[in-house]
């Protein structure tokens, strides 16, 4: 409970420090007499609340950015695995996908308006863009970093190929395949917010540019706080779906700086009398043959 009061009393005093330093029109550096207070910005969410429009948009947004991270996630995977296991598919596919790859997703909304019959399938394909490359290089990565000996095993007891890739490369590599998806939603949001600004006609990103186009500095930032809110929730959907996924693995628990765990009632009981009562044997050199074994 301390961790989450801490979390809300952060959140409020940026919240208290944008409407100090907007109320009263501070102009240092940075000019805050431009930007509109907190009170200002409130107002605008609950009239945008109250209409039809920012559903309609928050619907359409969350649609495009469903659709295109779920084909992302299915062959970002698939593709991930295939180039880590096959040769052969390294050398077809690993060319033609490390020169896309560092390509800007949005620099490819030009190829998407040409490419496809409408605006929704174009901003679908530069989201699916955009969370691809994260998925693939993470599952890429993650299948080549697992330990031959747990193939090896599973051969030596009859395992075929899907054996081992149900049994032994997917559960293994899926810490890795998360935290790719992870980083995919993340940038997914990003540019299905630009392509919406670019050539879209409905979602936040559409509707927060045409604030902008209309000088409606608080719708502006409506937008904004509704593309973070979106943003966080899904982000955190993948990592509870990720931790549900791998729950099987070790989690190492937080302990505070300066604060000593309580030694369990096993390692603070005295020691056994017969244990105690055997006597110590006096140090020296090892012999020969026990600092062999000892290495063994």
């Amino acid at each position: 409970m301390t961790r989450y009061a801490l979390r809300v009393a952060s959140v409020g005093a940026a919240l208290g420090l944008w409407q100090l330093l907007t109320s009263l029109n501070i102009d240092l550096w940075l000019r805050f007499s431009q930007f509109p207070t907190v009170a200002d910005v409130a107002r605008a969410f609950g009239d945008r609340l109250a209409g039809d429009d920012y559903w309609t948009d928050l619907t359409d947004s969350l649609t495009r950015i469903v659709t295109g991270f779920l084909l992302a996630a299915v062959l970002g995977v698939a593709t991930g695995v295939l180039v880590a296991r096959s040769r052969l598919a390294e050398d077809l596919l690993g060319p033609i996908l490390e020169v896309v790859r560092p390509i800007p997703a949005i620099a490819l909304v030009p190829v998407a308006i040409l490419l496809f019959p409408s605006n929704e399938q174009g901003i679908v394909f530069i989201t699916f863009t955009a969370a691809f490359f994260p998925v693939l290089v993470s599952t890429r990565h993650a299948v080549r970093a697992l330990p031959p000996g747990w193939e090896e095993a599973v051969r030596t007891m009859g395992g075929g190929r899907w054996r081992i890739l149900g049994s032994v490369v997917l559960p293994g590599a899926l810490p890795g395949i998360f935290g790719g998806l992870s980083v995919g939603i993340g940038v997914s949001w990003i540019c299905v917010i630009s392509a919406e600004m670019i050539s879209g006609q409905y979602g936040v990103g559409y509707r927060t540019w045409q604030d902008y186009t209309v000088v409606d500095y608080p719708g502006v930032f409506v937008g904004m706080v509704t593309i973070g809110v979106l943003g966080w929730a899904t982000s955190t959907a993948v990592e509870l779906l990720g931790r549900r996924l791998t729950r099987w693995l070790p989690r190492t628990s937080y302990v505070p700086t300066g604060r000593t765990r309580p030694k369990s009632p096993r390692s603070a009981a005295p020691a056994p009398a017969a244990l105690s009562a055997v006597p110590a044997v006096p140090a020296g050199p090892e012999p020969e043959e026990a600092r062999d074994e000892h290495l063994v």
